[in-house]
C-alpha cells in the first residue's frame, strides 16, 4: 500500500455568510485589464475591440480570510487591487460554455484584493518575462466571506471601492467591466476545466497604489460584502 511521505496540507477555506459551511478553494484565476481606466494607468492600450482577456493564477493557499496580511518578502512596492470575487460551485461541462451555463456555475460573490509586488512585476515585464513572482505569492489573495448568488441578484448596478487608512483609493462600477462574469467564465472554460471550489478575481478599477506596514483597509462590494484588514509586519524567517 502506498502512503504519503507527510501529511498533506488541507485546502484553504473561505467562510460563507450566514452559514457554518466553508468553501474549499481549488484554484484562483485572476483577470487582468478588465477595467479600461486601470489598463490605461498601467500603460496598456485599450482598443475599441475587446480582444481576449488576460488571465493569470495565484496559488490556492494565497487566500487570507481574517484580513491580516504580512508584508511580503522581496519587495518594496506592495500594491492593492480591489476586485469582485466569483466563487464557482459546480464543475463545468466539457467545451465552451453558453452564457446561461456559465452563470449557473456561480455559487456566490465576495470582495477581495489582488495584492501585487509591483516592482517585481514591472521588472519582469520590462524583460519580457513571466511575472508570477509579482502576483503569485503567499497571502496575496485576501477575500471576504462569500455571499450566495441567490442573495445578491444583478451585479451591474453595484460598485467596488477600497479605502486605505479611511481615505478612498479605488472606486468603480461593475457595469464598467470589459468582460462580465458569464463572459469570463466562458473564456476560462476554453482554457481550463473549471471546478467547484474555483475563485475568479475579476479585475480592478483605476487607482491602484501602495500599502505599507500598519495600513488598514476596507474593501467593499456595494450592498454585498466587506473585507476589513491590515498590513502586518513581515513574517520572521526561521
Amino acid at each position: 500500500m502506498s502512503t504519503d511521505l507527510f501529511d498533506p496540507l488541507l485546502p484553504a477555506r473561505v467562510p460563507v455568510r450566514g452559514s457554518d459551511a466553508l468553501f474549499p478553494v481549488h484554484r484562483i484565476y485572476c483577470v487582468g485589464r478588465n477595467f479600461a481606466e486601470h489598463a490605461r494607468e498601467m500603460g496598456a492600450d485599450v482598443p475599441a475591440a475587446r480582444g481576449t482577456p488576460v488571465f493569470f493564477l495565484k496559488p490556492p493557499d494565497a487566500v487570507v480570510t481574517d484580513g491580516v496580511v504580512p508584508f511580503p518578502p522581496g519587495t518594496s512596492e506592495l500594491h492593492h487591487e480591489v476586485e469582485l470575487v466569483v466563487a464557482i460551485g459546480r464543475d463545468a461541462p466539457p467545451g465552451l460554455l453558453g452564457r446561461h451555463e456559465a452563470q449557473a456555475l456561480v455559487f456566490g460573490y465576495g470582495v477581495g484584493l489582488d495584492l501585487t509586488r509591483r516592482d517585481l512585476q514591472a521588472a519582469a515585464k520590462a524583460k519580457g518575462l513571466p511575472w508570477d513572482t509579482g502576483k503569485a505569492f503567499d497571502d496575496s489573495a485576501p477575500v471576504s466571506a462569500l455571499v450566495p448568488a441567490t442573495e445578491v441578484g444583478d451585479l451591474a448596478g453595484r460598485g467596488l471601492s477600497l479605502t486605505v487608512n479611511r481615505a478612498l483609493r479605488q472606486s468603480g462600477r461593475l457595469a464598467d467591466l470589459i468582460w462580465d462574469v458569464p463572459e469570463i467564465l466562458r473564456e476560462l472554460s476554453a482554457l481550463y476545466a473549471l471546478r467547484a471550489g474555483d475563485l475568479v478575481f475579476m479585475g480592478t478599477p483605476a487607482g491602484v497604489g501602495p500599502l505599507r506596514i500598519g495600513d488598514t483597509f476596507v474593501a467593499s462590494l456595494e450592498g454585498v460584502a466587506e473585507l476589513h484588514g491590515r498590513i502586518a509586519p513581515a513574517r520572521r524567517v526561521r
